[in-house]
């Protein structure tokens, strides 16, 4: 079959210009977001208009083949990503116009009156379960007031509530970050979930104690280390239960892990502290010692970025507001937290599905099928990786060869003869696919509204509640998923037009280090989209590309690793390591100023937190590397699909 277009690594028989013009999209990004402010939406739209260009003018692909892909990588961004994320805000949002989330937030508030354990509860648990259900900035919005509200320094609030919306980001609204990089990379999630499900869990063990050593010193922190341990231990142990949860049962339940882990830890934290209570009631007195070290000034505040904080702040419920001062009930409280209950449940359900799914189409009333596998006109089957992408094997490269001889030369052993040609056939390189999932039963998003839907009965909202939750989630959601969509299509671009081979051969010169700086590069994607999905599109496609370089180039270091395991581990790194950036990218920063009323003060946190950012980023790309070399470490890379 003739191939429509065949990538080139090198278009302009100049490895460094090549590498220049690839990562141009990037750089172009970088300059709109950083220097020029814009919002995201529209620098990820001039980031995929560079793209767009430099595939069709440097690369020489076919212009309806370029802007197929943008398309492509469009519609994934609205489905099953931006369909997610909307409903998932949805439910929120009902939570809040019924009183319901001011039950759930006063619910954990009153657990404890220790301050040092107050920030592990709502910072870190309570957070992790926003983070999860929501997303968007709005556990640092929510957090930050409540603790505000509860007599903490505010700029102290809002550091804290940066440094522990972290470990949870990866599996942040309802698992999209790993749905996007899925959808980049074409690993399996299940897979990409178990391997984060083997890194975050450390780290989920840190931040606990990081936050309250943050706020106070060591002696202070050790006098309340059980209660530390068990917040951070039990949400560790939860979120490695739901990222693996299928390797036992077959139900993929890893969207969920957030939201589980953190009720979870919250629940097993609240049944210990009934048990155990510290020598000494802990409040933080503001002596100075930790806002004496973050007091620099800086650059003025970014109003575009100020626009998007200010809608998170404004949608989240304020202390204070709507607060239900009757007494707290056992049901009360179950009635408040059943819609996230119901939403589990109705996830589950998807999840055992998804996996039936993935054995064939599944009919359901009659003819209807639960998903259908569309092939994007003029792309599927249209676009060729370069050989030296995909010859990785040396039956491979004969079979190649034999397959594509015209004539075949008589003189090679089974010419012309159907052996070979089954042969080349099954080792041959393949076209690319290009297939958008129609998934409109099993997606996510779609067990969130019915979930939302259901919840609206329950909690007997009327037509003026439910206008005003739908009108105030499309407000909410106009940044994010457009910023999605707009990355993803930049994405596709790169990844079908062949700029992310270009860049990943360049990677690939950092050698076996390489896994380090994985996790670093998504770091960087984070601290430049302002979310963990943002840099699994920006990067995915090209940490996968740069794995199997670097697998191909140093084949005795990954002795223990299978090429496909390479691949997994250093994907999933540019989210496991991304989530360290999340506590300084522009809009969480912006986020937790104005929830802490701390706006002016932008630069001040930020060089509070970047060092932590960096540290904990550092960590990430450490651990990956011990994984991706060192024995026993190596074992907790899973094993490629059958």
């Amino acid at each position: 079959m003739l191939l429509a277009y065949h990538q080139n690594l090198d278009p302009l028989n100049n490895p460094w210009l090549s590498t220049l013009f690839a990562g141009l999209p990037v750089l172009v990004l970088f300059w709109l977001l950083v220097p020029m402010r814009w919002l995201a939406p529209k620098a990820g739209l001039g980031g995929a208009i560079t793209a767009l260009l430099v595939a069709i003018f440097v690369y020489g692909m076919p212009a309806r083949m370029a802007f197929a892909s943008f398309v492509h990588g469009v519609l994934f961004g609205m489905l099953p990503v931006g369909w997610t994320i909307f409903n998932a805000m949805l439910l929120y949002n009902i939570t809040v116009e019924t009183g319901q989330f001011a039950i759930m937030r006063r619910s954990v508030a009153e657990l404890s009156a220790d301050a040092r354990i107050q920030a592990v509860l709502i910072g870190f648990s309570f957070g992790a379960f926003l983070e999860g259900a929501a997303g968007g900035g709005t556990p640092v919005a929510i957090c930050g007031a409540i603790m505000v509200g509860l007599g903490f320094d505010p700029f102290l609030a809002a550091v804290l509530c940066l440094i522990a919306n972290t470990s949870p980001v990866a599996y942040g609204g309802l698992g999209t970050p790993i749905i996007v990089l899925n959808g980049v990379t074409d690993l399996p999630g299940h897979q990409l979930s178990v391997m984060a499900g083997h890194q975050l869990p450390l780290l989920s063990c840190i931040i606990p104690l990081w936050m309250v050593r943050c706020m106070c010193g060591w002696k202070e922190t050790l006098e309340v280390w059980p209660a530390i341990a068990v917040a951070g231990v039990s949400f560790a142990i939860f979120q490695y239960t739901f990222a693996t949860f299928h390797l036992w049962t077959g139900a993929e339940m890893w969207p969920m892990t957030d939201i589980g882990g953190g009720i979870f830890s919250l629940v097993v934290t609240a049944v210990f502290l009934r048990y155990w209570k510290p020598r000494r009631e802990w409040h933080y007195d503001n002596n100075g010692r930790v806002t004496a070290a973050c007091t620099a000034s800086g650059p003025a505040r970014t109003p575009a970025h100020f626009a998007e904080a200010s809608a998170v702040v404004a949608a989240a419920d304020p202390p204070g507001v709507g607060e239900d001062k009757v007494p707290l009930t056992p049901g009360r409280i179950a009635l408040a937290w059943t819609p996230f209950a119901i939403m589990s449940v109705l996830l589950m359900l998807t999840g055992i599905v998804r996996q039936m799914e993935s054995k064939g189409p599944v009919k359901i009333v009659g003819r209807w099928q639960t998903n259908y596998l569309i092939p994007i006109p003029g792309l599927d089957h249209q676009v060729h990786r370069d050989a030296r992408l995909h010859l990785v094997r040396a039956e491979e490269a004969v079979a190649f060869a034999l397959g594509t001889l015209t004539p075949t030369p008589t003189s090679l052993p089974l010419a012309n003869t159907a052996p070979t040609l089954l042969l080349a056939e099954r080792f041959a390189p393949k076209p690319e696919r290009a297939v958008f999932n129609f998934a409109w039963l099993t997606a996510p998003g779609t067990a969130v509204f019915l979930a939302a839907l259901v919840s609206m009965l329950l909690l007997r909202m009327n037509g003026a509640q439910m206008k005003s939750v739908f009108a105030k989630t499309f407000f909410q959601m106009k940044i994010p998923i457009p910023t999605i969509a707009m990355m993803l299509g930049l994405s596709y671009v790169t990844r079908y037009g062949g700029l992310d081979a270009t860049l990943g051969v360049a990677f690939a010169s950092t050698g076996i280090l390489y896994p380090f700086f994985a996790a670093i590069l998504g770091w960087l994607g984070v601290f430049l989209t302002g979310t963990d999905a943002g840099s699994n599109a920006l990067f995915g496609s090209l940490q996968k590309i740069t794995a199997n370089e670097i697998y191909t180039n140093h084949p005795d270091a990954f002795r223990y690793l299978s090429r496909e395991q390479t691949q997994i581990l250093i994907c999933t790194a540019n989210s496991t390591g991304g989530v360290m950036g999340k506590m300084i990218d522009a809009q969480s920063i912006c986020v937790a100023t104005a929830a802490t009323h701390q706006i002016g003060r932008e630069a001040d946190i930020f060089k509070a937190v970047v060092w932590h950012s960096i540290i904990l980023a550092a960590i990430v790309g450490l651990l990956t590397l011990l994984q991706a070399y060192v024995w026993p470490f190596t074992l907790l890379v899973p094993a490629a699909s059958p």
